[in-house]
This record gives structure tokens, sequence and C-alpha cells, in this order.
């Protein structure tokens, strides 16, 4: 049996897969599916359906993304998740995802990096409508056990021989019962929230926990210094709120007030994309204006959308705006700061979602595949889904014993100690960073509790200390230009509990291409 850890859009599609193909799987996750980070996707999903009468293609989907993630993504594992794409959401929507439609056909919108329309959305409530459609097709299955659900389960162990997964041993949060789980693992765990608590878009129930044990296993990751922050987030108790990038993809613009006059500088500075720029360019840029004395913040201005926009695509966007902040966006502009908003760096997977570890395999925001230096908006949902997929269909459902674990890996904190190294990471690894930032937090992490938690987080800094160039989401204020000879994924994994670093050639792209 395969078991799967994470129930969100790479879990979920994991699972049906290996159910469609009479495939037997475990499907475990601390909360249901209905509480998964994936719900709180909001933009909508890339795909080169050219549904708009622009003569979109794959091979610019393929190209936007690679340039988005400044050619660090492995450009064979780009063009086979680009390919896949429309048949991804003509599944969804022979499944009833309820997107936005025009005359039987998914309405497109623009979205940051791209400069045709490609992202089909539900409002601003995609992930919801996705996640949706998937838990109702998940169902059947578990009906006829070939699905079975593990809810409030937690990871405590993943049982590794040599170099061979033997399967993991699950937790009940009610009982405290453990379970012993043969056979191949995927892990679909999300992003590393929880390092980064309160600083957010995501769900802290994403804590790190699965990933820092796997790291502790000698699981190879993979460009941890890129961490993307989304440009318009706002601050509500304990994390940070998105404000959709479908805000600007629909004609909201930022401003800065300076002294009281309003400057549109995305506008000014980028006049092709503008506001649509990619999310490092407009984050970093949001960053250095609001450093300025006579900055008195940034706003988003969405006070020009017409009433049709309002109702018909943002109309769940205005009312978080003004659950949250009091204010009507569609009629008063609202402050925004960048905030921590995806990892593009994560388990080191190759073109078929394979860790080095055998038996071991990885998918969505938890592995490093797609996205590079820099995630475009839109294609995380598309690489969760595609991911999940690929997963599935490599994992074998084989079966191996193994003996209950004595012992299981330290992977939590002390309240005050997690307090103390979620500020510590935060003030190496902002949207600006030098080599001496860097230092200093490795100079206090090394004085924090060591475990695989504060492993890994040493790992980020190190991984970002290392790379003296500036490329995507990081930004080296002392090496502020882009080097082609830092060109590689860098890579991190524990060796009888010592941090080991290197770097990889990027692969060569593959002549077995169709369409691109």
């Amino acid at each position: 049996m395969i078991n799967i850890i994470g129930a969100g859009l790479a879990g979920l599609s994991a699972a049906i897969s290996c159910a469609k193909s009479g495939r037997r799987c475990r499907l475990i996750s601390k909360q249901p599916s209905e509480r998964a980070q994936s719900v709180l996707a909001e933009g909508g999903i890339n795909a080169a359906l050219d549904t708009m009468g622009e003569n979109d293609t794959v091979k610019e989907h393929f190209e936007d993304t690679m340039r988005g993630g400044v050619y660090l993504a492995d450009p064979n594992a780009v063009a086979a998740l680009t390919e896949n794409a429309p048949d991804i959401i003509n599944w969804l929507l022979g499944l009833g995802a309820g997107f936005n439609i025009k005359d039987d056909k998914a309405l497109l919108r623009n979205f940051g990096g791209q400069k045709k329309k490609r992202t089909a959305f539900a409002k601003s409530s995609t992930g919801k409508i996705i996640m949706t459609a998937l838990i109702d097709e998940a169902r059947k299955y578990e009906v006829s056990g070939l699905i079975q659900r593990f809810s409030h389960h937690e990871l405590k162990d993943i049982v590794v021989d040599g170099d061979t997964c033997l399967g993991v041993v699950i937790e009940d949060s009610y009982t405290g019962g453990k379970i012993k789980c043969s056979g191949d693992v995927i892990l679909a765990c999300g992003g590393l929230n929880g390092f980064f608590e309160g600083r957010t878009t995501g769900t802290t129930q994403n804590d790190g926990s699965a990933a820092a044990l796997a790291f502790s296993k000698g699981v190879e990751f993979a460009n941890l210094e890129f961490i993307q922050f989304h440009p318009t987030t706002i601050g509500i108790s304990g994390k940070r709120c998105l404000i959709s990038e479908a805000a600007r993809g629909e004609g909201g613009r930022l401003f800065a007030s300076l002294n009281g006059e309003k400057r549109y500088f995305m506008e000014e500075k980028y006049p092709e994309l503008g506001n649509l720029m990619p999310r490092d360019v407009v984050s970093r840029e949001s960053y250095e204006i609001s450093r300025r004395a006579d900055c008195n913040g940034v706003f988003l201005d969405m006070t020009g959308l017409s009433q049709s926009v309002w109702q018909g695509k943002l109309s769940d966007l205005r009312s978080e705006c003004i659950y949250y902040l009091g204010l009507d966006p569609a009629k008063e502009s609202i402050p925004v700061e960048p905030g921590i908003h995806y990892f593009m760096g994560g388990i080191n997977v190759d073109i078929n979602h394979r860790t080095n570890i055998k038996g071991l395999y990885a998918a969505g925001e938890c592995a490093a595949q797609y996205h590079g230096a820099n995630r475009l908006g839109g294609n995380s949902m598309l690489g969760a889904l595609y991911g999940g997929r690929t997963a599935a269909e490599n994992a074998e459902d084989r079966e191996i014993e193994f003996d209950m674990p004595q012992s299981f890996e330290n992977v939590t904190l002390s309240p005050d100690i997690e307090e103390e190294f979620e500020k510590i990471l935060y003030e190496g690894l902002g949207i600006a960073r030098d080599e001496k930032s860097l230092e200093n937090a490795l100079e206090k992490l090394d004085k924090l509790n060591k475990n695989a938690r504060t492993q890994l987080g040493r790992a980020m800094l190190v991984s970002a200390l290392d790379r003296r160039e500036s490329r995507g989401a990081h930004y080296r204020s002392d090496y502020s230009e882009k080097d082609e000879n830092f060109r590689k994924t860098s890579i991190s994994r524990l060796k009888n509990g010592s941090l080991e670093t290197e770097y990889r050639d990027i692969p060569e792209r593959s002549g077995n291409e169709s369409q691109i």
C-alpha cells in the first residue's frame, strides 16, 4: 500500500491517481482536507487554454515559467508540467470544479510574469473550489476502500534502511496510538510556514515537522534559500492574510504615499508589465520604497475596478478586506506589505518526483521542482496537482515488514526556543540579505538546541550565505547582480549529523519535447 502524507491538492491528486489505477493508498493528515493549506489558494491555476483569443501556447507558458524562475528549474520537468496543464484543467472541469465560465469555456485572467491571459479561476477562491471537487472525487474511492483516510494522524517516523524507505509510523492525535504503515511514501506535507509563524500567508498547521524529519533521515533538499514574499498582504491574528494577485490582474494598482503624493512606482519603473511583474520584483520594490523617509506606506488601489468585476470575480476578496480591515476596497485604497507566501526550495526530487531515498517521493510545496528561483502566480496549484499525480504514477505498491522503532526523532522545540528560532530565521532570510546578517543569524542559531528542526533552519541560512548573487526571490544587497556561475541547484543534506552542501548543474533539455 502507498502512504501519502498530507491531504491537500498534492496529496489528493496522488491518492486519486493511485485509486484510479486500482492501487490502495493511505491518505494521512493532521487535519481533514477541508482544512488543508490548499483551500486558502485564491487567484487561479495556469494553463495555455487560449480561450481568450490571444494565441497563447504551451511554449509561451514554458518560457514564462523558466524566465520567472530565472532559469533555475529543470527544463524537462517544466516542459512536462506546462504540456499537461490544459489536460489538468479539463479534468477539473469534468469533475465539476466551478471555474468562472463563459460560452462553456474557462475564463482566464492576467497574472504576474505572464503577458497572456492564462490563469483559470473561481472568483478569488480557486483553491477552495478545486479542493471541493477533489474531495468529492476521492470519496468515491474511499467507499470502495482504495483510499483509506487517516485524518487527525501525525507523522512520527519515516523508516529508512540504508538508502530505502520501508514505510512510516503515524500517531493518532486523539488516542496517542501508533500505527506502522509499510510501503512507498509520498510526502505532500506543504511548505515551511511553521518556521516563520505569524509572518506567512500559509497555515501554521504546515509546521515543517515532516520536512525536518525527512532531513534528519538523509533526504536531500534543494534551493532552500528561495523564499517568495507576496507583495500584497495584510496582518491578521497569527498570520498574514493574502490579497490575491487577482486584484492586480483585474486592474488593481500599487502606489506609495510619498509626503501625501501618490506614486504608482511599479508602472513608472516597469511600463510593460507594471503591477504584474513577477512577485520577487514587486515585493522588493515595495520593500525598498517603504524604507524611504518620506514614505507613509504602500497601498493597493482597486477603486477603479468596475462593479461587474467586483460582483463576478472579486466579491470574496472584497468581503475579506471589509471583515479584516474595516475598509471597502471598492471605495478606498488598502494598506499592504510583503509577507512570506511560498517556499520554492524543499525536498530535492527528479522529474518523476523521486527523492534520493528509494521508495520515498515528494510533491507539492514541500518539493523543489518547477519554480526555480521564483514561482509564477498560478503555477503552484498546477505543480501540486501534476506533481501528486506524477509521484503516484511512479510509486510502487509494495509491502516490507519492519519493527516499530524504539525511539523517535525530536522535531519540536520548547515554545521559548521555537520563538527565538523563528525570529533568527526571519532576521537572516528577509527580502534583502547580506553576509553580515546571515552570519549573525547562523551564530545565534548555533547557540540553540541542536535538533532536526534547527538543522534544517541552518541549511536554509547556509544556502543563502553560499549563494553570492541575486536571483529571483534571493536578493543579496552585497551581491546585487545575477552571476551565471551560480545558475546551479543548491543541495543540502545531513550526513552523520553534519550538514553537507554542494551545487549541481541544471539538467540539459532533452530532445523528446512535443509542443515545446
